[in-house]
């Protein structure tokens, strides 16, 4: 992350892109219907601008010029794709503080965080470049006058739908694999926040032959007709569980793979063994509070066992004291703004029910009283114990800045309340015992999994969920061969058919 310097003190003025249309065919469009509409700045309540809004129509036209670079692309040098992902990256790096401002502007998140996630999405973009030339086949002995091998091909058009929490990382990441293995990418950036995205293009869209890299911003239409369009050979989502349905269902139609990463309640696990200060600084590390809990993986389930509830619960105070809301596009900020008003007023009935409830406030709570803050969406840190499976605080995903703390004494019946939920991505496990730590990981239904770690992603191992949290993974080599169908190809060597 870029190291910030005391003259970089009080907010950042975000540069914003100078097209705000459609970006597909190499070059920027209207969309058909002349239709704009408003995106917001969080942090301060008030609009940054107007972005187009695309239509079926517009998807249709994108999926044409996406077709048409497709074949161009794969008929790329491998070696020369890598080459110019490795471009982009080093662009992405150059213009990190800048894509950080117009993010934090617009999606609420701190710009110092911000920061890394642009130099996350240069690095997750060099490690696709890398694996250009990974995309291998197998042989299969047939005898001696036969050959059977296999070739991994790309799918054609690819459409990314992104969401909020994370935009540029999410669409300048995303697009990688499916561009290093040879595809054709349109990304459909995340309404609340497509300013990044439409940025990302005018800074790179040169580097790739026309129609290779489409940006389509709008609202729920353009995502339902990227799903069902049969110019469209895959489609994924990173978005709610509702969400991830909707688009399974449109791709049916058309019978397209989808790859999809959907929400999470995640729990965190805490043995009677572990520290408890440790324990505490991950239990408020692991909500991710930086960007408000916005994240499908935040552990916003933390089980503690009886013998160091307490004592968690005590420290958890001053760790979450770290976590201050403040206006997004100051470096010296720790914690951001709620995406909208619409998720601000859903974040605060939780807390109403939780109250209602009874479960016991630990920490935080209410809106800032902070008068600089007024007009944007702003919740504290907000910590809960005393908190039952079945609240609506433990059961539902809120996507905001909320934890639950539940105390447990007996194992099993802890890991069947961590099991109980129709979600599955995150879970961490925090124990000195070797042999309760490998215990619990195979029994806890989730698809990433921390040991005495939580929060932290890693470029190569693969991320995604089990039951409702998502179908396939990401950030590795499975990405990149999920944006590929593999061919059998069996040569006959003898020259003569072989008999039946």
């Amino acid at each position: 992350m870029k190291v910030l310097k005391p003259s970089d003190s009080g907010p950042w003025e975000p540069t914003l892109p100078s097209n705000r249309g459609i970006y597909y065919g190499g070059s920027w469009h209207e969309p058909v219907s002349g239709s704009y509409a408003p995106t917001f700045e969080p942090g301060r309540g008030r609009t940054l601008c107007d972005v187009a809004e695309s239509s079926a129509e517009d998807v249709n036209r994108a999926v044409v010029a996406a077709r048409a670079g497709f074949p161009v692309w794969r008929d790329t040098q491998p070696l020369e794709r890598a080459r110019i992902l490795k471009e982009i990256a080093r662009i992405l790096r150059d213009n990190a503080r800048e894509l950080a401002t117009i993010d934090a502007a617009n999606c609420g998140n701190p710009v110092a965080e911000m920061m890394g996630d642009a130099n996350i999405a240069a690095a997750q973009t060099e490690f696709f470049a890398g694996l250009v030339t990974e995309m291998k086949g197998a042989t299969i002995p047939m005898g001696p006058n036969a050959l059977n091998y296999s070739i991994r091909q790309p799918l054609g058009v690819v459409a990314r739908i992104i969401a909020f929490n994370h935009p540029f990382m999410f669409c300048a990441g995303k697009m990688a694999a499916p561009l290093a293995a040879g595809n054709a990418v349109i990304m459909k950036p995340p309404a609340q926040a497509p300013l990044s995205s439409l940025r990302l293009a005018e800074l790179v869209g040169h580097l790739l032959p026309p129609g290779v890299l489409n940006i389509l911003p709008g609202g729920a239409e353009p995502g339902a007709a990227l799903a069902n369009n049969p110019g469209v050979d895959k489609v994924t989502l990173i978005g709610s569980i509702n969400a991830g349905r909707a688009v399974m269902r449109s791709a049916s139609d058309t019978v397209k793979p989808v790859l999809l990463e959907l929400g999470g309640k995640n729990a965190l696990i805490a043995f009677p063994d572990s520290d408890p200060d440790t324990v505490a600084r991950a239990v408020v590390g692991g909500m991710n509070f930086t960007w408000c809990g916005q994240s499908c993986g935040s552990t916003s389930r933390a089980f503690l066992h009886a013998d160091i509830h307490d004592a968690v619960v005590e420290r958890v105070r001053d760790a979450a004291s770290r976590f201050k809301p403040g206006i997004p596009t100051d470096p010296q900020t720790t914690m951001g703004a709620i995406v909208n008003k619409a998720q601000h007023d859903r974040v605060l009935s939780y807390i109403r029910s939780a109250n209602e409830e009874g479960a016991k406030l630990v920490y935080g709570g209410k809106v800032p009283d902070d008068p600089a803050l007024e007009g944007g969406f702003y919740v504290e840190p907000t910590i809960f114990a005393d908190v039952t499976p079945t609240m609506k605080i433990a059961s539902e995903e809120i996507f905001g800045p909320v934890l639950s703390v539940l105390k447990w004494s007996d194992e099993s019946a802890m890991i069947e309340d961590v099991n109980r939920l129709e979600y599955g991505l995150t879970c961490s496990i925090w124990t000195r015992d070797l042999e309760k730590a490998h215990r619990t990981v195979q029994a806890v239904e989730a698809g990433f999994v921390w040991v005495n770690e939580v929060s932290k992603h890693f470029i190569g191992a693969p991320f995604g969920g089990v039951k409702q949290s998502g179908i396939g993974r990401e950030e590795s080599v499975e990405e990149l061969f999920s944006f590929t169908h593999e061919k059998n190809v069996h040569v006959n060597l003898a020259g003569q058919p072989r008999a039946v």
